[in-house]
């Protein structure tokens, strides 16, 4: 069983599934889905197709050059089989595997260091020119005014008649719908 890779987004396309699509000069192109095909008949670069991983690579937002990268490269060698090479084989593997993700987080963080500053200075600025809009808003809370010890006591009287109104319950009488029968 070999899985290809996508000719333009260059996900995997597993047997059975995909288009595969030949030249007159006899050379084979592989599409993961009808997507990248119809993109590929347009004539588009998949590096400036923001969705497929030839952009994410010539952006920067992906590893290019790293050793992890060239064991997923194809051999043309065929080996005779042996168990032990076998079992080191998936050993080491399994070992690239932990390299790569280790490094591609490496990557992400070194990547993603100074946006978090960049976001606040952003945010900051953002604050600073519409001041006025957080003080209508409520979010800032504006000077307090000093209330005479008078219109303090109105107030107090005013929360007891609410309270007195909050005991009081009303009845409401409920009719009972009729039954059809």
């Amino acid at each position: 069983m070999r899985i290809y890779s996508c000719h333009f987004c260059s996900s995997p396309v597993y047997p059975g599934h995909g288009i595969m699509f030949v030249r007159n000069d006899a050379k084979e192109f592989r599409f993961c889905r009808s997507k990248c095909h119809k993109n590929f008949k347009m004539k588009r670069n998949p590096r400036k197709v923001r969705w497929t991983k030839a952009f994410r690579k010539s952006a920067g937002k992906e590893m290019v050059v790293d050793s992890t990268l060239s064991f997923a490269a194809r051999r043309n060698v065929p080996v005779r089989y042996n168990r032990e090479l076998v079992a080191t084989t998936l050993k080491a593997m399994q070992r690239v595997a932990e390299i790569r993700a280790k490094r591609e987080r490496a990557f992400f963080k070194n990547r993603m260091r100074d946006n978090k500053t960049r976001q606040r200075e952003e945010d900051r600025k953002l604050v600073e020119q519409h001041q006025e809009l957080l003080k209508q808003g409520g979010l800032i809370p504006r000077e307090k005014k000093v209330l005479p010890e008078e219109e303090i006591e109105e107030d107090i009287m005013d929360v007891e008649d609410v309270q007195e109104v909050r005991e009081v319950s009303i009845k409401i009488p409920v009719h009972k719908k009729k039954q059809r029968q």
